[in-house]
């Protein structure tokens, strides 16, 4: 499945060799899903001008099943062939098309920066 990534500015790059890796932190909810933890301000100013009038620090965006069971193997290590073959695994049919589930998934995360990937930094 090759594609030229993300606007044109990165080579093209086969997607299931890819290595998403996270940008923020997450926290389990008590239902086992996964909160992802966005920073509601980037800048220090932004922070301290309105940490006050803004309750919490954090966006959270709440994952579902599948969100959060791909979300935990996203871990810089794994590309995304071997995450869509752990959720066939665990998932099953349940699940397919795995892999254009995933990518589609994986490059909304990318757009909201929610994630990037290895191969991406190195140009």
């Amino acid at each position: 499945m090759k594609l030229n990534l993300f606007g044109g500015k990165n080579k093209e790059h086969n997607y299931l060799e890819l290595t998403p890796y996270r940008i923020h932190k997450h926290e389990e909810r008590e239902d086992g899903m996964i909160d992802v933890l966005v920073p509601r301000f980037k800048s220090d100013f932004a922070k301290k001008f309105f940490s006050r009038a803004v309750k919490g620090s954090y966006i959270k965006a709440n994952l579902d099943e599948f969100g959060t069971a791909t979300w935990l193997l996203i871990d810089g290590e794994r590309n995304v062939e071997k995450i869509g073959a752990e959720l066939v695994v665990k998932f099953g049919d349940k699940v397919e098309p795995v892999y254009e589930r995933l990518t589609r998934f994986l490059t909304d995360l990318h757009r909201y920066n929610f994630i990037s990937f290895i191969e991406l930094k190195k140009g």
